[in-house]
């Protein structure tokens, strides 16, 4: 595997962090890996959104290697077989395509395109078969992602990571009705809403195929697995929110955290700031306790038998990749175009977004 201290394009170079973003302690402490099949999984990915028809040929040569999608995969689960990786990587760049068309269905007022639209998803997650020819690029692009993904586990592993899918997609319906009120939610209903619209739970779920095994109720449940598993995830969508917070308040945006606490908290915008990045920098400092408590549980899973052996080696190997996931987000906010705000020429359009597929012309 490679180490990328910068970035992970075909020539790294030194990404300027801005100061008032900046995590040392990330830097310092958490190298950066990159999946040795990355190179691959870039091209696949690239033909995979063409084929399927969820970004245009010449948005795909223009904007998808900048906008980094592969390369926050790839440094998150590493040591997953290459076919693994490339389902993960294609639903990943499918997500962020439905993100976008999600957003612009409230930006252009579509709640009847959004309705349907989230109807044809909770289907086709149940029978992804059926719809993998659906007329929706999509929905069939979903369906396709959701085939891969269930070949390579148990069914059970399938029918919870669906639970939590469903949970997803309900959760995206609830932000739809919130930004078309102009709702803002207060912290603790924010933090819980952002959890789900981030897929906390998702992403903690695929590093079990990306491990090899389904991981048995009674130790991913335990706390000891969660808490570094949901600090991993807070952080990733807390620094989101550090990141996006001046963009999304200038878009009259009603979800992210400082924004609730603005509203709700009587915080100015500096102050908000200040608390959003305290609580990224606990969840760093506060990972770091759990990783370790973590990691004796692995160790301790190892109870002499070839299936404790076989459990304890997954389970340190997920804990491994939570780690990771504190440097490729990191790096990702600051390398993708997706944040690169100030030099789009319309700053309430992406210029990456399919349009035609979106709606518009």
């Amino acid at each position: 595997m490679h180490d990328f201290p910068h970035g992970t394009t075909s020539t790294p170079t030194t990404v300027a962090v801005p100061p008032s973003l900046a995590l040392p302690v990330i830097e310092a402490e958490f190298p950066r890996q990159l999946h040795p099949y990355w190179p691959q999984l870039q091209e696949k990915t690239r033909l995979w959104l063409v084929e399927k028809r969820l970004m245009p040929a010449d948005k795909v040569e223009e904007y998808a290697d900048g906008l980094c999608y592969t390369d926050l995969m790839a440094g998150y689960y590493i040591g997953a077989p290459d076919d693994v990786m490339q389902a993960i990587a294609d639903y990943s760049a499918w997500f962020f395509v439905w993100d976008d068309r999600h957003d612009r269905d409230i930006v252009h007022g579509r709640p009847a395109d959004w309705r349907r639209l989230r109807l044809r998803l909770h289907t086709a997650l149940d029978s992804p078969r059926h719809h993998l020819n659906h007329p929706d690029p999509l929905v069939a692009g979903f369906a396709d992602s959701m085939v891969r993904l269930y070949s390579f586990l148990p069914q059970t592993w399938n029918a919870r990571f669906a639970r939590h899918f469903h949970a997803v997609i309900d959760a995206y319906d609830r932000e739809f009705r919130n930004r078309a009120e102009g709702y803002i939610p207060e912290v603790e209903e924010y933090l819980a809403l952002r959890r789900l619209t981030f897929a906390h739970w998702i992403w903690t779920d695929l590093l079990e195929p990306s491990a090899g095994l389904e991981i048995p109720d009674d130790v991913r449940k335990n706390p000891v697995y969660r808490r570094p598993a949901l600090l991993s995830q807070e952080f990733a969508a807390w620094y989101n929110d550090l990141c996006s917070l001046p963009k999304e308040i200038a878009g009259d945006e009603v979800h992210n955290l400082g924004i609730s606490l603005i509203t709700h908290q009587g915080l100015n915008l500096e102050e908000a700031v200040v608390e959003v990045r305290r609580r990224v920098e606990r969840c760093i400092t506060e990972f770091l306790e759990a990783e370790r408590e973590a990691l004796r549980f692995a160790d301790d899973l190892a109870d002499g038998t070839t299936r404790g052996k076989e459990l304890s080696v997954v389970v340190r190997a997920c804990i491994c990749n939570m780690r990771n996931w504190f440097s490729s987000v990191y790096w990702f906010h600051h390398e993708s175009g997706r944040y690169t705000v100030d030099s789009w020429d319309d700053r309430s359009t992406p210029p990456y977004v399919n349009n035609e597929a979106a709606g518009e012309k």
